[in-house]
């Protein structure tokens, strides 16, 4: 199946994309299942210096984003540069605040010792709307990527561009999160 992207503003086309196959999408669920076995284990505080790198980027690449925004769904650049600017802040507050939140809590009981334990879940599912094209994603990915998790992503099917825009500063080989990893951390795909 091919998605096509139209500019609501002049109903222009703006690009076709290609839809994964079945096929691809399984394929795309056990590679993302294989990252979160290592991303799992990774260190709070390398988890934050990505989602602050990620931060940095977003701020950087703020006027392109909302301009795709704009071509895509028709959103104001203005609104769509403080979408993105609310993408790189919760990146940042769960930079700052993801180990504090997934500390052990004590729990009274009558053991001699009980506790809450936060530990990562896995791969998680994600299908977003079209209204808040990066919002959306990344209210959702900064903290499951910050407690250990990874994603993949289901996006709206008239937001093709955004989605892929995403996914370019996840999965580009030489800027995963901006640093040279071998693998990435999630994975986006288009339905």
């Amino acid at each position: 199946m091919n998605f096509t992207s139209i500019n609501p503003a002049n109903c222009q086309k703006l690009k076709t994309y290609k839809g994964h196959t079945l096929k691809q999408v399984d394929q795309k669920i056990k590679q993302t299942h294989k990252a979160w076995l290592s991303w799992k284990n990774t260190a709070h505080d390398e988890r934050s210096k990505l989602l602050l790198n990620m931060a940095g980027v977003l701020q950087n690449r703020k006027k392109e984003f909302a301009v795709l925004m704009a071509q895509e769904m028709g959103k104001p650049v203005a609104q769509g540069v403080s979408e993105i600017e609310k993408c790189a802040s919760v990146c940042e507050y769960y930079a700052a605040n993801a180990a504090k939140f997934l500390q052990d809590q004590l729990v009274e009981t009558d053991a001699s010792k009980s506790f809450v334990s936060f530990q990562p879940i896995g791969v998680v599912l994600a299908i977003m709307p079209w209204n808040f094209p990066f919002w959306q994603v990344f209210r959702f990915l900064a903290p499951a990527l910050a407690a250990g998790n990874c994603g993949v992503l289901k996006h709206a099917s008239n937001v093709p561009g955004c989605a892929l825009a995403i996914k370019s500063r996840f999965t580009d080989q030489k800027n995963c999160f901006g640093t040279r990893r071998k693998r990435c951390v999630c994975n986006t795909r288009r339905c």
